[in-house]
């Protein structure tokens, strides 16, 4: 009797388990409340949206519950050199429109859409202690600057408002993203680096700004894209509309981007 009492709770275990097993994930602290299925997205984005994609990411998050955004941050070139040797990612935000045409429409889910767009700036230390007004300033002997690396896009664009003012630029270091630039300026390992205008407003005064006109003609268009290999697409797109709606735009606009 013992022995067929004893089998016949076993026997109820494990049909109650079955059950539990069949049905959905519940959460034992919210008394059998279905819980959200969890989603990430992984975002290549250029070095210089590292501020303000951070910020879109967790409000990002915050709106779709249950969802985590992960960031790799880097030049747009070398963005796209690891997405091609099969870095997982699910979208790309370049710094220009050259990089992501550089990636193939072969690796693309659809045409990108452009999102924003910045300008170059002057980076000096605060203060501008050695009063550089425009480009030509940056020529002196005594000044050290440094730039992006040409294949970069703030160094294609460094190399667009050379042509476009006359002044020919002799950095000390070429370096390969924008980030890059600006730690040498607010190290004091630089005097001066060409970066973008979203920048320098970022560093909250840690360097100071320096417009100048030649950087009018030169306009870098951000696009964003849900790459064709991305392991959620559904929450790819998501987040790239995300970006694009008005709430994203006004997170852009804050740091000091224009509209696409």
């Amino acid at each position: 009797m013992r022995r067929a009492t004893a089998l016949a709770a076993v026997l109820v275990l494990a049909l109650t388990t079955a059950g539990c097993a069949s049905g959905p994930t519940a959460d034992r602290a919210g008394g059998g409340v279905e819980r959200t299925p969890s989603r990430t997205v992984t975002v290549f984005a250029a070095a210089s949206l590292q501020r303000t994609f951070t910020t879109l990411g967790r409000g990002f998050e915050r709106a779709h519950s249950g969802t985590t955004v992960t960031f790799s941050f880097a030049g747009s070139s070398d963005l796209v050199s690891q997405i091609r040797n099969g870095a997982p990612a699910d979208v790309l935000a370049s710094a220009d429109q050259a990089s992501t045409e550089a990636l193939g429409s072969d690796l693309l889910d659809g045409p990108p859409r452009a999102f924003a767009t910045n300008t170059l700036e002057i980076a000096v230390a605060p203060g501008n202690p050695l009063h550089v007004s425009d480009l030509a300033d940056l020529t002196a002997s005594d000044v050290q600057l440094v730039t992006c690396a040409a294949p970069v896009p703030c160094g294609a664009a460094t190399a667009a408002v050379e042509r476009a003012s006359g002044v020919e630029l002799h950095p000390v270091s070429e370096e390969q993203s924008v980030t890059d630039v600006l730690g040498k300026v607010t190290s004091g390992q630089a005097d001066a680096g060409i970066v973008y205008r979203t920048d320098v407003q970022g560093t909250g005064g840690d360097v100071a700004g320096v417009p100048f006109a030649a950087a009018a003609d030169v306009v870098n268009t951000y696009p964003i894209s849900v790459l064709r290999d991305a392991a959620d697409p559904t929450t790819a797109r998501a987040f790239t509309a995300y970006v694009l709606s008005p709430a994203g735009q006004r997170v852009l606009a804050a740091a000091g981007f224009g509209e696409p």
